[in-house]
């Protein structure tokens, strides 16, 4: 085993801490553009806020055979949105910024859209497409941040693995319900 020191000196930690205190959890090791992260974070907000709404519409809207499961799927994935949003707004926070939750350009900000849909089948395929970009853009972010804010860039790879897991539901529903019409066209033919 190499002598090489585990940490700085001691007293060096202690007097580099003692520097820009004002500055909270962000201390001279932060090697990240704090106004880019704080940027993609406010995106990420704006894009988790519109999927909050967006699923709650479709938890309110959803009605048919297949209705009840797939309201309640919808209710669970804006409950874990809403989630998502309330660490990026406590992220950004952390980092010196504002969270963005001004309602206005609230879709400009958004990397989604608020498509409502108005059947079941295309409510579930507007969230899942919504859940596909977020997943494209949350693998970005983390590529973008790399080893320059651990903090955030793990606070991404949770949230990008939830986002993976709701694209995967709503991919099931849509798999079942096809398969659902094929046995009804075959009975009925």
């Amino acid at each position: 085993m190499s002598e090489k020191p585990f940490l700085s000196d001691v007293k060096e930690l202690r007097r580099r801490a003692r520097q820009h205190i004002e500055s909270g959890a962000v201390t001279n090791g932060y090697r990240a553009d704090r106004e880019k992260v704080i940027n993609l974070l406010n995106e990420a907000l704006a894009t988790e806020i519109v999927c909050v709404l967006r699923y709650k519409r479709h938890y309110f809207m959803a009605q048919g055979i297949h209705a009840d499961p797939i309201a309640a799927e919808f209710l669970q994935h804006a409950n874990e949105e809403q989630g998502h949003a309330d660490q990026l707004a406590g992220r950004i926070t952390q980092l010196g910024g504002s969270p963005n939750f001004n309602p206005e350009g609230l879709l400009m900000r958004s990397h989604s859209e608020y498509i409502e849909g108005t059947t079941l089948v295309e409510m579930i395929r507007e969230d899942l497409i919504a859940e596909r970009i977020a997943i494209e853009s949350y693998t970005e972010m983390i590529h973008f941040i790399g080893e320059d804010d651990i903090t955030t860039r793990r606070i991404l790879e949770t949230i990008l693995a939830v986002e993976e897991e709701h694209a995967d539901d709503l991919s099931s529903f849509l798999a079942d319900m096809d398969q659902d019409w094929k046995n009804r066209d075959r009975s009925a033919g």
